[in-house]
């Protein structure tokens, strides 16, 4: 792949700068979103499933499409060789962006009357920037020399 002849585009594709990692992420995170938003839809009103319940399998569906891309697409620098272990701990983040989105929906939805599908898009928006600069500082930021 040729590199771009914009040196805007080019740092956007390229770059280890935060602000330009954030906007990778946001597109990542992005897809995984609709990972996330349909299972949960799909889960919830195809398969009957409680939203509740939907909402912790689609999360899950969602953190792995998002450690895929993340990985492919944002992240080059990696404070861990084991990737196994480097997955148990972006996973431990995601559960934790979990636990957030779960409290998130059910104030939104149960004490505050809102759709569980605007109560998602709540949810989502918080949780993204908890689960960026978590993974970030934790996983993928190497210290300077």
């Amino acid at each position: 792949m040729s590199t771009p002849q914009n040196p805007f585009i080019a740092r956007l594709l390229t770059s280890q700068e935060t602000f330009f990692q954030m906007i990778r992420y946001g597109f990542v995170g992005g897809v995984a979103f609709v990972a996330d938003y349909g299972s949960l839809y799909a889960f919830t009103e195809w398969l009957g499933v409680q939203y509740l319940v939907s909402a912790a399998l689609a999360f899950i569906i969602g953190l792995t499409v998002n450690y895929i891309l993340s990985n492919l697409i944002v992240f080059t620098t990696h404070r861990l060789e084991n990737r196994w272990l480097e997955f148990a701990i972006f996973a431990i983040i995601g559960v934790i962006g979990l636990g957030l989105n779960e409290g998130i929906m059910y104030c939104s939805c149960e004490l505050a009357g809102i759709h569980y599908m605007i109560a998602k898009l709540i949810s989502t928006a918080l949780v993204f920037f908890w689960n960026f600069f978590a993974r970030k500082l934790t996983l993928f930021y190497k210290q300077k020399a």
